[in-house]
Order: C-alpha cells, then structure tokens, then sequence
C-alpha cells in the first residue's frame, strides 16, 4: 500500500495539538486525562523515556524489517491499536476509520466492549481480522451471547480486561459531566458551538452510542437510566472461577489485558491463557501505581518466553515503541497516539499515525544498526 503521511503534521506531539484544537474541551480531556492527580499518567511514559538505546555502527548489518509474527500470525509492524471506550465522542465514526487503516497496515485492531462501533461492523471492515477487548457482563445471557457474536464473526484473539475493578475517580470527567450518568451542560454546549466540523459530524453520523451494547438495552432508557444499566451490566472484578469457563468455551486466542503482577501472570499461565497485556489503563485508574514499564521489566525476567508479554499505557511515539521492546515486550499497544490521529486529521488520521510510526520505529532501528525489532534488547542499556 501507499502509505499516507501529511508533512503539516511530522510527529504525534503535531497531532496531539491539532486534536485539541479541533474537538471539544470535554472531549479532549476525556481522551487525554488521567485519574486523580495524573501522577500515574504522567509516569508511564517518562518512565519508558529513561531508557536508552546503544548503537552499534561498525558490525556487519542487513536493512532492517519490522514484519513481526505473534500468535501465528505476521503483522507488518510490533505495534497494534489498543481498545478505546466511547470512541466516537472523540471523533465520529473513529472505530471504523481506524479498524480500516489497521487492515490496510496490517496491523491489529482491538474494539472494546464499550466502544461505538459493533462486533459485526468492525469485523466486517477488518476481514474478521480485529481483536475484541470483553468488560465482563454480570448477566450470563448477555455474557454468552457476546462471545457468540465475537465467535460468530470468527475474530482471532479474545481480550479478557482486568484492570478496571471500579469506576476510577476522575475529577475533569466528573466536572464535564462524561461520568455515568452523562450531562449536557450549558458550559458543554457552547464547547461544541465553537466546534463546528465535530458537531457536523458528529450530527452525521449520528450520537455516540454503545453499539456492541445497544440490543441489550432496554429501549426510552435517559440518561441516568443508562448508567445504571451499565453499572448493573458490568462486573470488572476477573477471578479464575470466571476466567476459566471462558477459557474452555473460547478457541482463538485468550490474553487478559491489566496484569501488572507475578501473581495474575502465575494465574493466567495455569489457566492456560496465551498472552497478558501490561496495562494500567493508561494511568486511568490507579494514580497510585507503579508505570507500565516498571511492571514489563520485573515480569518479562521471569516469564519471558512463558507467555506472550505485551504492554500499552505511556507508548506514545515510535522511539517508546523502541524502548520498550528493547525493555522484554513482544507487542506494544497504543490507544491515545491513534485517538489523536483520527481527532486531528479525520478519515486520514488512522493511515498518518500509523506511518509516522512505522517511520520513526524503522528510523531507530536502522540508527542503533539492529535488523528486527526483537534483537532490541542488545541495544538495551542496562540501568
């Protein structure tokens, strides 16, 4: 494919700017915050920035390929788009804009549970290529028929997450009224008048909805009746007596994203789970926690080749995806990076952010003379 890069926007920082000026406050600071104080926030990433690369320029060396294989199947590059709540409120019709450049990157793609597109939509979009990310319904009916739509459209890898056990405390979405229940302010309202291009589209496409969810719901509901409906429906608390009937029912592939500990990484390998996903929900639920890279270092001594390692939270640009598979990751996942892309550039911000990924990645890997993403870690400098 031709890849798609927009020189007015070279890196994500570009991007990230252009979303805040594009989309509504209460949207931007719905996709960018964190809980708290945004201590955990801000830590994931400087702590994936500590780490340093050594070059070596004077060995032999071959061109360099990021063509990676995990779970059987090759993807052009180690990276992949993490599962993103309530997509559209950022930009309409996000899913789908990145599901499709996902598929023309070969790349994978995870829609969450609570995203804003459906299980049928995006598999028909990604060629049933897409990964699908479970919040654990407490209904067993709605549970069982989730997981017959998901195996229905024949999707390769099941998400199980674990890291949202509550409701995080998040002062920015409490104050724009994006906590359940949602409300529209009068201080919201005029946000969205001075967005025109979003409020155009978003009337488009039509008002963000959980549309995976959508049948399950009983229909008039307003809007405290909706979040009580999903606070009936979702229990986020995993434990081995839910994970394993899921485990036993589900053939693809089964990761749980959230794991931050040798003991859920000891339970997911007995339960006979093929990957964890390092993960503190982009520092969006525990403030007081350690940062993903932090948890990727200690577990990837242990478990390294035991289970597939993979990590997102704080990987924000080509140069984090480096350092942390130089740091014992398999895969990386981004979420905010590509909610950036999409909100600053529209239909073409999925293809943009994903090249100037695959540039920047390629770039480090040809300047530090290393051929494969997984022979990083000799370049790592040990601290």
């Amino acid at each position: 494919m031709t890849w798609s890069y927009n020189t007015n926007y070279p890196g994500i920082d570009d991007l990230r700017n252009a979303a805040r000026r594009r989309i509504p406050r209460f949207a931007f600071e719905y996709l960018d915050g964190g809980c708290n104080e945004d201590v955990n926030l801000g830590k994931n990433t400087s702590d994936i920035r500590e780490v340093e690369l050594k070059p070596y320029y004077l060995g032999a060396y071959t061109p360099s390929d990021l063509k990676t294989e995990l779970f059987g199947q090759v993807y052009d590059a180690p990276f992949g788009i993490s599962p993103i709540g309530l997509q559209g409120l950022v930009w309409p019709n996000s899913p789908e804009i990145l599901a499709r450049a996902a598929t023309e990157h070969n790349i994978p793609f995870t829609l969450s549970t609570v995203s804003t597109s459906s299980i049928e939509r995006i598999a028909e979009i990604t060629g049933g290529k897409a990964w699908f990310q479970l919040y654990y319904p407490s209904a067993e009916e709605v549970r069982t028929d989730i997981l017959r739509r998901v195996e229905a459209a024949q999707l390769p890898v099941l998400v199980l997450l674990s890291d949202v056990p509550t409701f995080a405390f998040r002062p920015r979405d409490i104050k724009n009224g994006l906590a359940l229940p949602p409300r529209m302010t009068l201080r919201n309202i005029f946000q969205i008048l001075g967005k025109p291009n979003w409020a155009l589209r978003t009337l488009y496409h039509g008002a963000p909805n959980f549309a995976t969810m959508k049948q399950y719901m009983p229909g008039g509901l307003n809007m405290k009746q909706l979040g009580q409906f999903m606070n009936m429906t979702f229990s986020g608390r995993l434990s081995e007596e839910r994970i394993g009937p899921i485990r036993d029912r589900w053939k693809g592939k089964l990761v749980i994203k959230g794991v931050a500990s040798e003991e859920d990484t000891e339970t997911a390998i007995r339960l006979g789970v093929d990957g964890i996903i390092i993960s503190n929900h982009g520092g969006r639920q525990l403030d007081a926690g350690e940062s993903t890279l932090h948890s990727l270092v200690a577990l990837q001594k242990k478990y390294k080749g035991k289970i597939k390692i993979m990590l997102d939270s704080g990987v924000r640009t080509g140069p984090d995806i480096a350092r942390v598979l130089a740091s014992g990751a398999d895969f990386v996942f981004l979420g905010r990076t590509f909610m950036y892309g999409v909100a600053a550039l529209g239909n073409e911000g999925g293809n943009h952010t994903i090249s100037i990924l695959k540039i920047q990645l390629k770039q480090i890997l040809e300047q530090v003379c290393c051929t494969h993403p997984s022979e990083l870690y000799r370049h790592l400098i040990p601290k």
